[in-house]
């Protein structure tokens, strides 16, 4: 009797859901893949996972392993559907939020006003008590007037209680003391204190962080716990995890306890899977863009290494300060450009492309759904780049007619054609694109030509060529399975804790001992937590980074240290990896004292991840994929006479030449002329971009 492992992963992106199953049989140690997608539901998006996994044909019950990533919580902050949240803070800071920070984004506009805060300044209260910043007592806590600020947050219909003192990152003593009143005196109602997400300083960006996630937390609590009873009531009895915004897995008590912590938990996992991959193939600096129905997003990973930050904002743009939100956060950037991408044209003629998308419904044009708006996709669809009669996996029949009013009255605003109005909503797209991806590689110092771009979601191989060109990088991959591979990337996380600890420090001799010290704790902390997970402690995992900056200056950079105990000599090494890491971002150094801001701890330990397995290559004629021909333009470099590939007939060691289309029941991959493509052992597509490059 053959003895089977049930691996199920699951993404919610603001279009579709996405699954990846891997079945593992252990007897005769084959494996099998399945993907599937299916409509994302609002308001209920649980519903749309079940959905997905009962397309799938999977029966819950028979399912060992599930992780789960979704964007309940972004969707709960730009849409404001969160609870209605009171505030506590220390005696002379309950306007905080408002003070907020002098970096507004139009500098010169004069009539600027800030962002509002999520919570209105009748919903916020102080109490006395103060703390130094080394977290010593100077004036104690008084909770006398604990009661009556409870019965008006009742009457006003509170329904989540944020609680933020002054220093509390350095010692939570008082936030402890109030939050244990607060659940004697109103058992209810929902209470979270800022040091159980952050223990870093800034007081806005901590009292945010706090707010928020005091916002969301009944929204989230609520959406995990019917995803659980759906699940359950279906049978399923394996281990559930939440995707973090880390790149990490944890558990669903832990999520539901912080839930801003799954911020961007969705983007997280298809970067960590692009790092998972890259180092599978031999290519550690990545340059990951993820293009879905309603967004591009983009990273870029050196060494093989996600780049993890707290410095993360939402609803940031040349208009608006936005908030903060001091979590760890997967370093990217985001931007309105997908799929579902509305292209409109302004008052003075001038052709524009999102950031508003279509969504799901009525979505693109070309769905049939009512849409009368032009898309990225209608365009796509009209410049042959998507096979109009393979549209969605041919789950869809385009409806072209549709798909043509909505460009052609376009073009008679502009004074263009149908077809120039499409190729000019492409090349817009591109270069809305392009500009995203340099912002994470040349505006941080990073020569794109040093890096391999890794192209996945719904319209990330549509696009990635293209963009790959004009930034010059030597090679794009499209991995298998590109349209589900956030929910892929899941399977290759850990179960991930990161700590941020503020701490300054003159990096001097004898610095060694006491950032060992400060280690040392926090990691004994971190043990203790994983071990309380009942994960095993031989399985953990550390790895050290500390946050320097020149004495004085505002901003820090983080470098990586050794895991082991720091003896003498590590300090100069550590300072030498600062000044070069400082010079490549900011353009110089300087000649002065370097002090240490704080430390960055990452604890992880395996839960079982995918160990994908290479196929054998067959022989390099790739003829017995190849479908048919077909006219496309490729906007920029004309319309050529391409041929056409079935990606499921695709095998390891073939090899084609573009201008060429390859199409699977996910996305479409748009192969430039010039262009020579390989399959690896893994069934992912290497695209060399220039000529005279071997493939």
């Amino acid at each position: 009797m053959s003895r089977k492992t049930l691996r199920v992963t699951t993404d919610v992106g603001g279009t579709f859901t996405d699954l990846v199953c891997f079945e593992t049989d252990h007897t005769t140690g084959k494996s099998h893949i399945l993907t599937a997608k299916s409509d994302t539901t609002p308001p209920n998006f649980e519903q749309g996972v079940l959905n997905v996994i009962e397309k799938a044909g999977i029966a819950a019950s028979a399912i060992d392993f599930l992780a789960h990533g979704t964007t309940v919580v972004i969707n709960a902050l730009t849409e404001r559907k969160g609870a209605k949240v009171g505030l506590i803070s220390t005696e002379g800071f309950r306007d905080i939020l408002e003070i907020a920070r002098g970096n507004r984004p139009d500098f010169f506009n004069l009539n600027y006003r800030k962002p509002p805060p999520f919570v209105p300044r009748y919903l916020r209260a102080e109490l006395p008590g103060r703390l130094s910043y080394k977290g010593e007592e100077t004036t104690p806590l008084d909770i006398t007037a604990l009661p009556s600020i409870i019965d008006m947050f009742r009457a006003e219909g509170v329904q989540a209680i944020a609680v933020c003192f002054l220093h509390s990152y350095t010692n939570p003593s008082h936030e402890q003391a109030v939050t244990a009143e607060i659940r004697r005196l109103w058992p209810e109602v929902s209470v979270v204190a800022s040091h159980q997400i952050t223990r870093e300083w800034r007081e806005y960006e901590r009292t945010n962080t706090t707010v928020l996630s005091a916002y969301v937390q009944p929204v989230a609590e609520r959406y995990l716990s019917r995803l659980r009873s759906g699940l359950t009531d279906r049978g399923f009895s394996g281990n559930l995890f939440i995707m973090q915004s880390n790149c990490g897995v944890d558990s669903v008590d832990s999520t539901a306890a912080t839930p801003i912590t799954m911020v961007e938990s969705g983007p997280a996992s298809g970067f960590w899977g692009a790092a998972e991959l890259g180092r599978m193939i031999g290519e550690p600096n990545v340059l990951a863009l993820d293009i879905g129905g309603t967004t591009a997003k983009c990273s870029l990973i050196e060494n093989g290494q996600v780049r993890i930050m707290t410095d993360y904002w939402i609803e940031r743009d040349r208009t608006s300060a936005g908030y903060p939100i001091m979590v760890p956060v997967v370093d990217l950037v985001e931007i309105g450009n997908g799929g579902g991408s509305i292209a409109w044209v302004d008052e003075f003629a001038k052709l524009h492309v999102g950031p508003k998308s279509a969504g799901a419904s009525p979505g693109p044009a070309a769905y049939g759904r009512g849409g009368t708006d032009a898309t990225t996709t209608d365009a796509n669809l009209w410049l042959g780049r998507i096979n109009r009669d393979y549209f969605c996996g041919g789950s869809v029949k385009a409806d072209m007619e549709a798909a043509e009013r909505a460009l052609e009255a376009l073009g008679e605003k502009i004074g263009v054609s149908t077809t120039d109005v499409a190729r000019g909503i492409i090349r817009i797209a591109n270069n809305n694109m392009t500009n995203a991806l340099k912002l994470i590689s040349l505006n941080r110092g990073f020569d794109p030509r040093d890096f391999t771009l890794v192209a996945f979601g719904g319209g990330g191989a549509m696009h990635a060529v293209a963009l790959g060109m004009e930034l010059g990088v030597r090679k794009v991959v499209i991995p298998a399975s590109a349209s589900v591979f956030s929910a892929w990337g899941m399977m290759m996380s850990d179960l991930r804790h990161d700590y941020f600890v503020t701490h300054l420090m003159d990096m001097t001799d004898g610095a060694e001992s006491a950032i060992g010290t400060l280690f040392a704790e926090i990691e004994a902390a971190a043990a203790e937590r994983f071990i309380q997970e009942s994960v095993p402690a031989e399985s953990i995992r550390f790895i050290r980074y500390v946050k320097l900056r020149y004495q004085n200056q505002e901003h820090t950079t983080e470098v990586q240290i050794p895991a082991s105990d720091l003896v003498a000599g590590h300090l100069t090494d550590i300072l030498t990896t600062f000044h070069q890491t400082y010079e490549r971002e900011y353009t110089y150094r300087l000649d002065a004292p370097v002090e240490m801001v704080g430390v960055h701890l990452v604890a992880s330990a395996a839960v079982g991840k995918l160990d994908m397995k290479e196929k054998p290559c067959g022989p390099p004629d790739a003829d017995g994929a190849l479908k048919g021909r077909r006219q496309v333009d490729y906007a920029q470099d004309g319309l050529h006479n391409a041929a056409i590939y079935d990606g499921d007939r695709l095998v390891p060691g073939m090899h084609f030449h573009g201008p060429a289309i390859v199409e699977d029941s996910g996305t479409t991959i748009v192969i430039h002329p010039g262009n020579t493509v390989s399959v690896d052992g893994y069934g992912n597509l290497h695209i060399r971009l220039f000529p005279g490059e071997a493939a």
